[in-house]
């Protein structure tokens, strides 16, 4: 792209939400100033991202976030989120940063970081009943009548373990952060490439969250599921699980491209959004 293309960028937030969809509208003024606003989408249950569009600007939170990878399904764009949410791990400018971040998009001072995106498929009688593109996890939850259930893992094709517990997550980097680190799971940088699989509640405490490669193909199988146990997704409830189904977990070929502005750094996010190690001294103590 020349120095004086425009970028086209779509505004994105919850329309049902009133606050968040009054925020696009009081910040577009900045945003058309840097960059040419082709549409807005405030459904994001049926919403469409314009043929035209270039990126994409969040107003929201990192469930926004997550809503707009799925709206924007195998084609996705580069995405600024900007953070009218709590944590904000994805969605990290504050509406007063808008202004200065902007041009360091026009100016191409800011960078896209890909992160890994899976294709979950429930397989039943060897054929592929539900799939569905994920960014942050999928999920195999016990559910009614709430007893524990037993989860084969296999990775590869081969027998990995057998989990007792309330559920297992496998997780990407940045669902490392969501439900599989309140799970007990480990952070995982948002740039590697691998996949971390978390227990829920495991009845041994020998089973371990354990990471290893993208590249490699994850099958979850329930041999006596309960009544309501479910497969879920970002989230959301995709089928619910029978004897004989295999869930598999693959990386996609789509990955989820967050512009990254140059002053945030990766461990500093952590330190805030985690309150890790109390307050930070710019200076030594007084005697």
């Amino acid at each position: 792209m020349s120095s004086h293309h425009r970028h086209r960028a779509v505004l994105v937030a919850d329309g049902t939400r009133p606050r968040l969809s009054g925020e696009l509208a009081r910040l577009e003024p900045v945003v058309a100033q840097h960059l040419d606003v082709v549409g807005h989408v405030l459904d994001l249950a049926d919403g469409m991202i314009p043929d035209e569009a270039e990126l994409v600007v969040v107003f929201g939170g990192d469930g926004t976030m997550l809503r707009t990878a799925h709206l924007m399904g195998e084609r996705q764009l580069p995405v600024l989120g900007v953070n009218l949410g709590k944590l904000g791990f994805l969605a990290h400018i504050r509406p007063e940063q808008l202004a200065t971040a902007l041009p360091t998009i026009c100016n191409h001072e800011a960078r896209v970081v890909d992160h890994l995106m899976f294709d979950c498929s429930l397989m039943r009688g060897g054929k592929v009943v539900e799939t569905e593109l994920g960014l942050n996890e999928a999920s195999v939850l016990a559910g009614p009548p709430f007893s524990l259930i037993e989860v084969q893992l296999y990775v590869d094709a081969e027998l990995a373990t057998t989990y007792s517990c309330d559920g297992l997550i496998v997780s990407t980097p940045v669902g490392s952060t969501a439900h599989s680190l309140s799970a007990g799971g480990p952070i995982l940088r948002k740039d590697l490439q691998a996949f971390v699989i978390s227990p829920i509640s495991p009845h041994t405490l020998t089973n371990r969250p354990v990471v290893d490669s993208a590249e490699r193909i994850y099958e979850l199988a329930v041999p006596e599921p309960n009544e309501g146990t479910t497969l879920i997704v970002d989230g959301r409830p995709l089928a619910n699980i029978r004897s004989g189904d295999r869930v598999r977990i693959a990386r996609s070929k789509a990955t989820f491209k967050l512009l990254g502005i140059p002053d945030r750094g990766y461990y500093r996010t952590l330190r805030e959004k985690l309150g890790w190690g109390g307050q930070l001294r710019e200076e030594p103590p007084h005697s």
